[in-house]
Formats: C-alpha cells, sequence, structure tokens
C-alpha cells in the first residue's frame, strides 16, 4: 500500500482541485491512503477535505488544535502513515501529483529513498537565489549528503519511515533526517510551479526559521566560526602591532586618532554579538528538547477506523 502525506494550511482555493487531481492520478497506484494534516487552517479546507473524506475510504483528516508549522505536519503524517511507502507532497499543488508515479517506479526498481529535485521554479529571482544559496550552503556545511534542491517532496520506504519517525527530536527538518537515515536513494527532477491559488504560507520569517534549524540541525559548523573568527582578529591585531612597533622605530610615525580605535572596538563587539547569538540558537534547540513538549496536539481525526 503506498500512503501520501499532504500538509494544508489554508488551502480553501486550491483543496477541490487538489482533491480532484489526487484521485484520478490514485487510479495509477494501487492500494493506497491519503492524509491532509490540516495545520490548525481557520477558513474552510478541513471542511472542504473532511467532506470529502465521508465519502472516500481512501481519504483521511488530521486535525491540529493550532498552528504548528508544516515540519510538524509532515512528522504527524509520517507517524500515522501504514503504508510500505509513504509520498510527502505540499497541497499548494506545486508540486505536480502526476510525478508520483514516476517515484513508484523508482520503488520499485529497489531505491529506498525518490527525492523530486527543482530544476527549475517558478519563483522571483530574489526567492530563488536565497534558495539556491541555503541548499549549497546546508550541503557544503552539514556533515551528512543533503540532495541540492530538493525539498520534502519525495517518497520513502517503510524501513526509512520508521527510522524517522523514531527520531524524536522536537525542531523536525524532515528533508535532513532522511538523508540522515542513509540507504540508497535518487532523485527525479521536475519544474516546480506556481501555487494553483491563494497565497503563500512561507513567509520571509518562517524561511529563515526553518534554514536555521537546517544549519544547527546537522552541523557544528557555526560554532566553530568563533574560533576561525578568534584566531583571525587575533592574528591581525598581531600584524597590526608588530607594524605599528616597526614604524615607531624606524620613520618615528605615531598612529593616532581614536577613529580607527573605535572601528576596531565595535567591529570586535559586533564579533563577539554575532557569536553569542549563534551559540544562543543551539542553547535555544537544547531548551526546547528539554521542555519535551509535542511536536503538535490532534484536535480531531476523520476517515479513521
Amino acid at each position: 500500500m503506498i500512503s501520501i502525506v499532504v500538509p494544508v494550511y489554508n488551502e480553501e482555493k486550491t483543496a477541490p482541485l487538489l482533491l480532484a487531481r489526487l484521485k484520478e492520478e490514485g487510479k495509477k497506484w494501487g492500494d493506497h491512503e491519503i492524509f491532509f494534516i490540516d495545520d490548525g487552517s481557520f477558513d474552510t479546507t478541513a471542511k472542504i477535505i473532511g467532506d470529502a473524506a465521508a465519502s472516500d475510504k481512501t481519504l483521511r483528516l488530521i486535525s491540529f488544535s493550532r498552528n504548528f508549522g508544516h515540519q510538524a505536519a509532515v512528522s504527524a503524517g509520517l507517524e500515522h502513515a501504514k503504508g510500505d511507502a509513504v509520498v510527502v507532497i505540499d497541497g499548494d499543488l506545486q508540486d505536480p501529483p502526476e510525478l508520483i508515479v514516476e517515484f513508484i517506479k523508482k520503488w520499485r526498481e529497489g531505491y529506498k529513498v525518490i527525492y523530486a529535485v527543482r530544476k527549475n521554479r517558478k519563483e522571483n529571482v530574489i526567492k530563488k537565489f536565497f534558495y539556491a544559496l541555503f541548499y549549497r550552503l546546508l550541503k557544503s556545511i552539514s556533515k551528512i549528503d543533503i540532495p541540492l534542491d530538493a525539498g520534502d517532496f519525495s517518497l520513502m520506504d517503510r524501513e526509512v519511515i520508521d527510522i524517522v519517525v523514531s527520531l524524536r527530536e522536537k525542531n523536525r527538518f524532515v528533508r535532513g533526517l532522511r538523508s540522515w537515515a542513509g540507504f540508497s536513494s535518487v532523485g527525479v527532477p521536475y519544474e516546480r510551479q506556481v501555487r494553483a491559488g491563494g497565497e503563500t504560507k512561507y513567509s520571509l520569517r518562517k524561511l529563515i526559521h526553518l534554514a536555521v534549524d537546517g544549519f544547527t540541525g546537522f552541523s557544528s559548523f557555526p560554532l566553530k566560526i568563533s574560533e576561525y573568527l578568534g584566531f583571525g582578529v587575533a592574528f591581525l591585531s598581531f600584524i597590526a602591532g608588530i607594524t605599528v612597533f616597526v614604524l615607531k622605530l624606524t620613520v618615528g610615525v605615531d598612529v593616532q586618532g581614536w577613529t580607527s580605535l573605535a572601528i576596531i572596538v565595535f567591529f570586535v563587539g559586533g564579533v563577539q554579538l554575532f557569536l553569542m547569538g549563534v551559540m544562543g540558537e543551539y542553547i535555544a534547540r537544547i531548551y526546547t528538547e528539554v521542555q519535551n513538549r509535542p511536536v503538535y496536539i490532534i484536535k480531531k481525526k476523520i476517515g479513521f477506523e
């Protein structure tokens, strides 16, 4: 059986088309179930999907008590899915359901993880630049091999799902956990489409938060920045001191003025504050893990036996 996990949040404009396309494509998948995870929507998204689930035994709906975030919704779907393989796909139809049949073919060839690679994004240039920068930075500093330009849209074998679900960390970065688990994987290129309707739910703040989760969750490199910067500043200071001393002895030149001193003080202070912020991100993650609060809270389920 194939399980499809679809996180949704205020997608009332795309929900009818999403349901229709999934139902049409479902004819090619064989035995399957579709999990919609409503991440605290305040529009009619839950009602539209709930009404459909009442008459379609392949549909399931899990509604959160509030908005817990996209990664929490994906995690909930993975935990409830029972299929031999699980597909994660966004509910805005930027990821085409028609590609799932290609995932299934690759899975039957023996691959445990099949992920979609965005070869083209129909978004503004600035957003595309920062997405590309994020993936390349993450790959360069991460201790694991995270594929470039690959989001959550993927198929994972049950063996991989069981491992990802067993990882109980609170700050979830599912595509990173998927890579951490290992196993044979392959990418399938596709063109990421524009939204079928509505507005994007990933604001700049949420995108930055997701990037920070990726950097801090799979690399300790940000903590090593203090070591590199400390050595660099100390080395430059030593060279500057030697230069001033030599100038004083040879040509009698005194370096005067408070401007250069003030610039150095502000620079060193800025570096220190930046490094404190980096360490604060790691401490915040430790604090969240120690609290041991649930990643999400379920308010209602529809379509479950």
